[in-house]
């Protein structure tokens, strides 16, 4: 590792820790030669993922779109910007773990909708709105609908795991 003050190659180690969820080795090193110290930090290089869009084009994966969208969806909500970030990071790591080199643009906003879905229900629905291109009150509704029906879906499935019976409201 050249020394970025004068250019000198040799350096030595000072102090090594993870970081980044420990996916970053962060070095701390001092040049045998001006006696200056820096950081340095490693990483694994990872290939790059591809996002295809509607129309065909291609660019590269950009998970600051992700968060943009998110935090845009959340506005005025009571979600933190660190369980964003978590989000973002899951859909991230999802996409890395499943595709190859290249995703549709159309996976990864039905992956964001499923974790968001879970996070909150408004913001879901407002970024379904954008994502999915509502053009009228209709489609606003019809989404509205399949939401309200997956939420009693969910609370008659928790009440018939209840002990002691199916049938108990929580006040």
């Amino acid at each position: 590792m050249r020394c970025p003050h004068c250019g000198e190659g040799d350096t030595r180690v000072l102090e090594s820790r993870a970081a980044e969820d420990n996916t970053v080795v962060r070095r701390r090193r001092e040049c045998a030669l001006c006696l200056r110290r820096f950081t340095t930090y490693e990483r694994v290089d990872e290939p790059p993922l591809v996002v295809v869009k509607r129309d065909g084009r291609r660019e590269a994966f950009d998970r600051r779109k992700i968060l943009i969208g998110l935090i845009k969806s959340c506005e005025k909500r009571p979600v933190s910007t660190e369980a964003l970030e978590a989000l973002a990071d899951e859909v991230e790591r999802e996409l890395r773990e499943t595709v190859d080199r290249e995703v549709a643009s159309t996976t990864i906003g039905e992956l964001v909708m499923r974790h968001l879905h879970q996070l909150d229900e408004v913001a879901y629905v407002r970024f379904a709105s954008v994502y999915r291109q509502f053009t009228d009150v209709q489609h606003f509704q019809s989404e509205l609908e399949r939401l309200l029906r997956a939420r009693s879906q969910d609370r008659a499935d928790d009440s018939s795991r209840r002990p002691g019976g199916s049938h108990r409201e929580d006040f």
